[in-house]
């Protein structure tokens, strides 16, 4: 009985110690940027051939896709025509995305600072009225502050289409009747019918 508690040991043992080889941790692989004596100029990773295309589709706009012009200066304008379609897209991403901190109406009080989070600034004081909507695509894009950045939960349309909807929301909080087509101006009177 003893033998065999001893032969269980050793086996025991020689299999530990075939557990610490290192062949998987000491692979011959590059990691990017690190040196090598492998190609002429010391370097693993290798430059893209002249005249490479991008896969996909290519970035050629930095209006759009930056919110930035060609000079890197915020844009100040819309780089597309802004529809009701798009503003009911950016409704929807806003609610989505923006109001467990800005609120519905973008004031800052969402749920999420009702409940101990740092509150942003509220859409409608002057500094954001007056700011670029270039910024303000920059912020979703890249975020700021306490903000993340929604890169990867909206697409470049999204954000666009969620700074129409800032831009609307800012001029609700603004607007007179005056503001209001004059055909439209009887259904406020009467309640908002549809």
């Amino acid at each position: 009985m003893r033998n065999s508690y001893q032969l269980g040991a050793i086996v025991l043992s020689v299999a530990a110690l075939a557990a610490c080889r290192q062949d998987m941790h000491d692979q011959p692989k590059y990691i990017p940027l690190r040196p090598t004596a492998f190609f002429a100029d010391g370097r693993s990773a290798r430059p893209l051939p002249d005249n490479t295309v991008a896969r996909g589709h290519l970035n050629e706009d930095p209006a759009y896709y930056t919110g930035r012009d060609a000079a890197g200066k915020m844009v100040t304008e819309f780089p597309f025509q802004v529809t009701k379609e798009i503003l009911l897209r950016g409704q929807d991403r806003f609610t989505v995305y923006c109001t467990p901190c800005h609120d519905a109406t973008g004031s800052g009080n969402g749920m999420v600072t009702q409940r101990g989070f740092r509150h942003p600034p509220s859409y409608h004081i002057d500094r954001l009225r007056q700011i670029a909507v270039g910024h303000i695509y920059d912020v979703i894009t890249n975020g700021l502050g306490a903000m993340q950045d929604y890169s990867a939960q909206l697409v470049p349309a999204e954000r666009w289409a969620v700074v129409a909807y800032v831009r609307a929301l800012q001029l609700s909080q603004q607007a007179s009747i005056n503001d209001v087509p004059a055909e439209a101006r009887g259904q406020l009177a009467q309640g908002g019918g549809k």
